[in-house]
């Protein structure tokens, strides 16, 4: 008898091919060819000469990596200055960073709940977030996509630990969650309010400082926060924002934090430069939602089906799987790089292209992409 332990990947390979769902790594060059409305590079940062100074400086003076786990040797002064100015820049009381956006959401969700409590989870929520509650051992509950009172309704049944979470924006269509009003169902309710601001940081706020500053829910006692560094700020990493009680819990409590290698000190320096910038230059945070609403006013003239914007995400419906696939090759054959997402990364099923407006998208640069999407857009 053959040895053959691993002949099930390849009638799972068949499924997906039959779907049209096969994925693959496409290695970009260092020098883009493409105009770029797929990546999160929301305030055009990644490439900027003082982000990139302050990268290499930090691994010139650091190293190259952290050389261990941040309660061993990962911890550098470097760590602690990005915590102290991302706590001040956002307005909470203290700030831990990790290595990913999805290491934070995963350390925040099974360090403050458990066997026991209760976890409330909107249906849109990031992977990032389903995973985390899988994890935490709480029971969790899914409620319909930025319902606040559906929220309100099932922490009310629960006795015990609580602890309402969603996105800020959510990243398949780029609408925002109605931030008051959870926080409004969590107080009545005594019950804490997590909040994954990856795709706020940089683009809501005032000056960028996100959503839940723009909320009015910075630096409340029951709130906190995770935010990722690789999107506005153009670098790499996470971080989980808070009362300073809840940040000591996390770095005694958090696994992804106590078992994982630091950041790298270059990611660090690189999120500590974007933030210096962004103080210095607030105008970009409105440059980039600017940006968003030309996108969609012009698709949406060209007669395309897409989601107002709240954010810098602008999503426009494709007809099909198929068609979505089909949409972004040509696009991209056309000139210009745009997101294709599927299932099973859309909750609702419905295939799209995702583009990302960009703080430093000229206008030249906007009409020729929607001119690029429209003439590529599929039948249907």
């Amino acid at each position: 008898m053959s040895f053959a332990p691993f002949d099930w990947i390849d009638e799972e390979a068949r499924r997906r091919a039959d779907a049209g769902l096969v994925r693959t790594l496409r290695p970009r060059p260092a020098e883009p060819e493409l105009l770029d409305l797929a990546s999160n590079d929301y305030l055009g940062l990644t490439r900027h000469p003082e982000v990139t100074a302050a990268a290499a400086a930090a691994a010139r003076r650091w190293g190259g990596g952290a050389t261990g786990s941040r309660l061993v040797t990962g911890s550098t002064a470097l760590h602690a200055e990005l915590e102290r100015e991302l706590a001040d820049f956002c307005g909470f009381e203290a700030a831990l960073v990790l290595s990913s956006g999805y290491a934070a959401n995963l350390a925040a969700l099974t360090a403050l709940t458990g066997r026991g409590s209760l976890i409330v989870s909107d249906a849109g929520n990031h992977a990032s977030i389903v995973d985390g509650c899988r994890l935490s051992r709480a029971e969790t509950a899914v409620v319909p996509h930025a319902d606040p009172e559906a929220v309100r309704k099932t922490l009310r049944a629960h006795r015990g630990r609580s602890l309402a979470v969603t996105d800020s924006v959510f990243s398949v269509d780029g609408d925002a969650a109605p931030l008051a009003e959870l926080a409004a169902a969590c107080r009545a309710e005594n019950a804490a309010l997590l909040i994954d601001d990856a795709h706020g940081l940089g683009v809501l706020g005032d000056g960028g400082r996100g959503a839940p500053a723009a909320a009015g829910l910075a630096g409340g006692d029951g709130v906190v926060t995770t935010l990722t560094l690789s999107k506005s700020l153009g670098s790499q990493g996470g971080a989980v924002l808070g009362p300073a009680r809840v940040i000591d819990h996390l770095v005694n409590t958090a696994r992804t934090f106590i078992f994982d290698t630091g950041l790298a000190p270059a990611a660090v320096g690189a999120a500590l430069g974007s933030l210096r910038l962004l103080r210095r230059e607030p105008a970009r945070a409105a440059r980039a939602r600017a940006v968003a609403t030309a996108l969609y006013r012009q698709l949406t003239a060209a007669g395309l089906t897409a989601v107002t914007p709240d954010a810098a995400v602008v999503s426009v419906r494709a007809p099909s799987t198929e068609a979505a696939v089909r949409w972004a090759a040509d696009c991209r054959a056309a000139g210009i790089a745009v997101g294709c997402f599927r299932p099973p990364s859309v909750p609702d099923g419905v295939s799209r292209l995702r583009l990302t407006a960009r703080a430093d998208l000229t206008d030249e640069q906007i009409a020729d992409a929607v001119a690029i999407v429209r003439r590529t857009a599929p039948a249907g």
